[in-house]
């Protein structure tokens, strides 16, 4: 058939990370049926969804079958009172948003992704491990691709240099998915500062800020003066109020962004409308109920669940003496396979003599090659079995 395609997707690797995952857990299985895998491996959640949302999910679905209270198309850019939510529980940082800054989504995962359709051929900074959305999504819109690396000399944690060009994009994550490592607010104001100086612009996920127990660490990048100038947030409510089944996000660009001479604000929001149908009824019920006091509580209960096997973990790799990052204020771990084995060795002698499945740093970036992330999103009972297990092996 003569019609062209996106040459650009031809630098995509022929898998996507976690779809690879899959199909060698898969193999594994039909060869041995028997076998009793315990998966740290995709960073979903496993507990049920809070109380306080179940109810409000509930009562919204109800509405919908009363000819009174049916609502059809919600609005693009989510309704107000899932904005004026989101606004409310930013005040919990210090934090003031224009309720015109906050777009509703269907997660971080999606915005991440459609967040370069409102920009140019600009020169893109993405670190080196980090989230494989960043890479693939700017590899399908065929930009200048740079990377800022991390490494165990710098945590994990790059900082500005000054071969980023002017007027480029820089990707950040903190708390890091994979390595779990999170900016302090001295060292997240480097980046601001340098990205006002450089004329440029930040995009800065923010999917697990709610796993920062420590007052070190910034929730929000807007905790930082003058990143309403410089940065756009990107955050989600999948790890924070368990809602990957549900799928829901949140987008923040603050209007005071302008790139040349366009308000990316009004940018966005013109791409929504054409692109995105908006989140249902029900699910921004859910979340609105998520962002309440009693509903914040609700999923801190869970969170701290999933971080007292992070602590199993950790203690693990403290135990045993190999480096790793995370695991404090963050649900993943990032560790140095032991005897300097590559990542995706590490992956089946693991899955092979262990049973467990974990993700292979490669999969991350060039950085990531030796090291491994694990995940805490089990149960306690599964989470203590692979740490034994684990132990035998490191």
């Amino acid at each position: 058939m003569n019609v062209k395609i996106n040459e650009n997707f031809d630098n995509l690797s022929e898998n996507y990370l976690f779809s690879e995952i899959n199909k060698r857990i898969t193999k594994y299985k039909e060869e041995n049926k028997a076998a009793d895998i315990i998966k740290l491996g995709i960073g979903d959640v496993t507990l049920p969804l809070d109380k306080t949302v179940i109810d409000a999910l509930i009562k919204a679905s109800n509405e919908m079958g009363n000819k009174e209270t049916f609502r059809g198309y919600p609005p693009e850019y989510g309704y107000d009172f899932m904005k004026e939510a989101v606004k409310k529980y930013y005040k919990r940082f210090n934090v003031e948003l224009d309720l015109d800054s906050i777009f509703i989504s269907d997660g971080a995962k999606s915005d991440l992704g459609n967040i370069v359709d409102i920009f140019g051929n600009n020169n893109i900074y993405i670190p080196n491990p980090v989230y494989p959305v960043y890479l693939d999504s700017n590899l399908m819109s065929g930009r200048n691709i740079n990377f800022i690396n991390g490494s165990k000399d710098n945590n994990f944690l790059p900082l500005p240099t000054s071969d980023i060009k002017k007027g480029s994009i820089i990707y950040l994550c903190s708390p890091n998915n994979p390595t779990g490592s999170c900016y302090k607010y001295d060292e997240l104001k480097k980046w601001v500062d340098f990205a006002l100086n450089n004329d440029s612009l930040i995009i800065y996920d923010s999917a697990y800020e709610s796993f920062i127990s420590s007052d070190e660490y910034p929730h929000s990048i807007y905790e930082i003066e003058g990143a309403k100038s410089c940065a756009i947030e990107i955050c989600s409510f999948s790890k924070q109020a368990g809602f990957t089944g549900l799928r829901c996000g949140f987008t923040i660009i603050p209007l005071e962004i302008v790139c040349s001479n366009h308000q990316i604000n009004k940018l966005w929001k013109r791409r929504q409308a054409t692109k995105f149908n908006g989140v249902s009824y029900p699910v921004q019920r859910a979340a609105e109920a998520a962002l309440t006091d009693n509903g914040i509580k609700e999923c801190m209960d869970n969170i701290k669940y999933y971080m007292v096997n992070a602590k199993m973990l950790s203690e693990l790799f403290d135990e045993k003496n190999i480096y790793y990052t995370g695991g404090k204020n963050s649900p993943y771990i990032w560790f140095k396979c032991p005897n300097d084995m590559k990542s995706w060795e590490f992956f089946d002698y693991l899955l092979k003599n262990a049973n467990v499945v974990g993700t292979p740093g490669a999969g991350f970036g060039t950085f990531g090659e030796g090291y491994f992330r694990i995940t805490s999103f089990n149960t306690h009972e599964k989470t203590k079995e692979a740490v034994e297990r684990l132990r035998k092996l490191l």
